[in-house]
């Protein structure tokens, strides 16, 4: 026997843990299965797509057990063991390329392939720069700015995250060419300077699955692959090739700055946004003495106009932006107070929070 009466949250949660990289159609079919190894009483999950890898194990608590391994559909069985009843019992058999899955009357019968053909990564972590800090650090750091990397883009290094090792800073920067946004946490120890781009998958999953706590993650860097372990998961992913552009240049340093309170420009903006063009999504930012207007119009002709009264004392200025781009900025600013910052008609906006120091969040003009 396999898996020998073992409730179903036990295979299920590690299994939910791997499965998420796992994609139903393939090109090679054994990479739509999960590895499942059975040794000493312990079970291994990994799944794999080529490019990153994640490995959960399992302690059933048996002092002794068979050694034995199978690969099988992953979004299946979860699917299965999903549906079942709470606290349901399951047992699963390998029987002539199949596994045997059984709960109460049900009973399941999924194709295997051989656990010998799964591919996994190699390790190309030697001489690699190791460093550690909380779940929750690195969890708030890629959250803050994983909205701004780039989907499918042509210039493949934008789709993905730049994370910077410097001194006892972790840095991390995404643009897509239309906004960028950077934050800086501090880690452990002074460590030299290196850079890698991570790809856009292994950082969305590595933010699912990061706990929201002061548990540590350990991470390693090399040019050619990143390894996070945490809570008893390893994920592996190869790195992007390419050189990230200059963020350093993109972050304007300006002299007007105008403090805004996050929910009502937020509030302003949804309400702007609902006659908004459906396809350029461009509203206007019209600041004159003592007062913001958000003004957005659509073919129809059709038109909103908000207004909001500022501190602001500069020039007058009227700038168009994305309005999907301004909301993603101030979704990611906890604080009760946003910060932009302005140059000319023809710049970019900047913005801030005074809680939150090291985040910079930039977002270019369009033409209304």
């Amino acid at each position: 026997m396999f898996i020998e009466q073992v409730d179903k949250e036990t295979i299920l949660k590690p299994l939910q843990v791997v499965v998420g990289i796992v994609e139903k159609k393939q090109t090679l079919p054994i990479l739509s299965n999960v590895l499942i190894e059975h040794q000493n009483g312990k079970i291994r999950f990994t799944a794999t797509d080529l490019e990153i890898q994640i490995t959960t194990t399992i302690d059933l608590g048996l002092e002794s057990g068979q050694n034995e391994s199978i690969t099988v559909g992953g979004k299946k069985l979860q699917e299965i063991l999903r549906v079942l009843p709470e606290q349901s019992k399951i047992t699963i058999d390998i029987k002539e390329n199949k596994a045997q899955i059984k709960s109460g009357k049900s009973r399941f019968s999924l194709q295997t392939l051989p656990a010998m053909d799964f591919p996994k990564l190699s390790n190309q972590l030697e001489n690699a720069k190791k460093i550690t800090l909380a779940q929750k650090e690195l969890k708030n750091l890629l959250f803050s700015v994983q909205y701004a990397m780039a989907q499918q883009d042509v210039r493949y290094y934008l789709n993905g995250v730049l994370l910077i090792i410097d001194g006892n800073k972790l840095k991390v920067v995404a643009t897509d060419g239309h906004r960028l946004a950077y934050n800086a946490g501090t880690i452990e120890g002074s460590h030299e300077k290196q850079e890698i781009i991570l790809p856009r998958k292994a950082v969305i999953e590595l933010s699912k699955l990061l706990a929201d706590n002061d548990e540590k993650a350990e991470l390693e860097f090399s040019q050619q692959q990143f390894k996070a372990v945490f809570s008893g998961i390893t994920l592996t992913t190869k790195v992007i090739e390419g050189k990230f552009p200059d963020y350093e240049r993109v972050i304007p340093k300006y002299d007007n700055h105008l403090n805004m309170e996050r929910v009502m420009v937020q509030q302003a903006l949804q309400r702007a946004a609902i006659l908004s063009n459906e396809k350029f999504r461009g509203v206007r930012f019209v600041l004159t003495e003592k007062n913001l207007s958000i003004i957005s119009s659509n073919s129809e002709q059709e038109e909103a106009q908000e207004e909001i009264e500022t501190e602001y004392h500069g020039e007058a200025l009227d700038i168009g932006f994305n309005v999907n781009y301004l909301m993603d900025g101030l979704n990611n600013i906890s604080s009760s107070i946003a910060t932009f910052s302005f140059g000319d008609p023809n710049s970019s906006i900047l913005m801030t929070a005074p809680e939150k120091q090291e985040f910079r969040y930039v977002v270019m003009p369009m033409r209304i």
